[in-house]
């Protein structure tokens, strides 16, 4: 009876721990997010000087939210948002408008599907 319960307490901290994992993601994800939309709001503007400092703000905050990611995701992941980053900061010091609306839809499409790949549900789970 008590490896039942014992058994009955690991499996909670396991789905809690997963619960809370994706409302961390989503959250981190959500702010993530919100500066892309800055920074494709600046270049949507053509305020490329505005773009490079709303790019820098991204990066920093990429820094700051994403640090811990590493601890749960698969790191290949976190490699191919970093090389989308760095692309899209060529791409905007070199004031080229397509390619840098191009690379904003992909990381911004990279940073929200790591919450859904990473949530507790039957599609993950089967």
């Amino acid at each position: 009876m008590r490896l039942l319960g014992t058994l009955a307490v690991l499996m909670a901290c396991i789905i809690g721990t997963g619960f809370w994992l994706g409302c961390s993601l989503e959250t981190s994800a959500d702010k993530l997010s919100y500066q892309i939309d800055k920074v494709n709001a600046e270049i949507k503007r053509d305020c490329w000087e505005a773009a490079v400092e709303e790019n820098a703000k991204l990066e920093q905050a990429w820094n700051g939210e994403a640090k811990w990611w590493p601890i749960f995701l698969d790191h290949q992941e976190m490699d191919n948002i970093e090389f989308c980053m760095a692309r899209l900061k060529g791409y905007i010091n070199g004031q080229d408008y397509s390619l840098s609306v191009g690379q904003l839809s992909e990381l911004k499409l990279m940073i929200q599907h790591i919450p859904e790949k990473e949530a507790v549900n039957l599609k993950n789970i089967l």
